[in-house]
């Protein structure tokens, strides 16, 4: 099969993985990226299993049809219920040669080097949190830690509709730190385990004891991309090196683009696909 040179592509089913794209671009300029937000079917958190698998996989073929060799899964909810049925069902068919990586196992992976403890808790979207895909992957790696993970179902609304600095705000982001720690009163570090929750950090900070270590991914998964493409130096040869960014989104693109330029902290200009 032809190996096709091209751009990064990043998912997301909304904002939130903005905040791995900054994360990626700050760290790795060179490169050509396309982001793409589904935006219109926002927010997966909820969904079932099959209904995230089928929208991610589309996402996927879609940036695969726009020639990008590699696919960040910029979402916890997806990476948690779809990425391991693409990379070992879908992938050898559609394409061997390109990848598909996600941000769950590089944050796990980190995590050794991060907790004090072996306590740690995650917060995440209800459907991250019921895959138990951040306990499954901690026990494999630190099989002594306690993973304790917290739902915040009000998370994601809040900063979609820009209240992330509001006292709504304040009363959700305490009400959910205070039943973590209820459920685990040793947690020595927690993830974002949602990559809407960076824009919150100010609320978190203030609610959060001191002494607890808030993990946040944008940085750790660019790290972990950068080791991936000098391990793997021929996908890494495909990668277009334009140092440009495209938006696509399946919602209205003005929409889209005014709360993209808070995640971004610079103006977006996307299209609508």
């Amino acid at each position: 099969m032809l190996s096709i040179d091209g751009p990064i592509g990043v998912f997301d089913s909304g904002y939130g993985g903005l905040t791995i794209l900054r994360g990626i671009r700050k760290l790795l300029p060179q490169y050509d990226y396309i982001y793409l937000g589904d935006n219109a079917r926002a927010p997966y958190g909820n969904r079932s299993f099959d209904i995230v698998y089928q929208f991610t996989l589309e996402a996927v073929n879609e940036l695969f049809s726009r020639g990008c060799p590699l696919v960040i899964i910029a979402c916890n909810t997806a990476s948690a219920k779809a990425l391991r049925s693409i990379q070992q069902r879908n992938l050898p068919g559609i394409d061997p040669t390109r990848r598909v990586l996600g941000v769950i196992r590089p944050t796990v992976e980190v995590l050794g080097q991060l907790s004090s403890g072996g306590h740690v808790g995650v917060f995440g979207t209800p459907g991250t949190i019921a895959s138990q895909s951040y306990d499954i992957e901690i026990a494999k790696l630190y099989p002594d830690f306690v993973t304790t993970g917290q739902p915040c179902p009000m998370w994601v609304p809040l900063v979609e509709n820009k209240e992330a600095d509001g006292p709504g705000a304040d009363y959700f982001v305490h009400k959910y730190i205070s039943r973590l720690l209820e459920a685990d009163p040793k947690i020595d570090s927690v993830v974002l385990g949602c990559t809407h929750y960076p824009l919150l950090i100010n609320k978190i900070r203030q609610y959060m004891p001191a002494g607890i270590r808030i993990i946040e991914q944008g940085d750790i998964v660019a790290a972990s991309l950068s080791d991936y493409l000098q391990r793997h130096p021929r996908m890494e040869s495909r990668l277009t090196r334009g140092g440009t960014v495209e938006y696509l989104t399946t919602e209205n693109p003005e929409k889209f683009n005014d709360l993209a330029a808070l995640f971004m902290q610079s103006e977006v200009n996307a299209s609508r696909l």
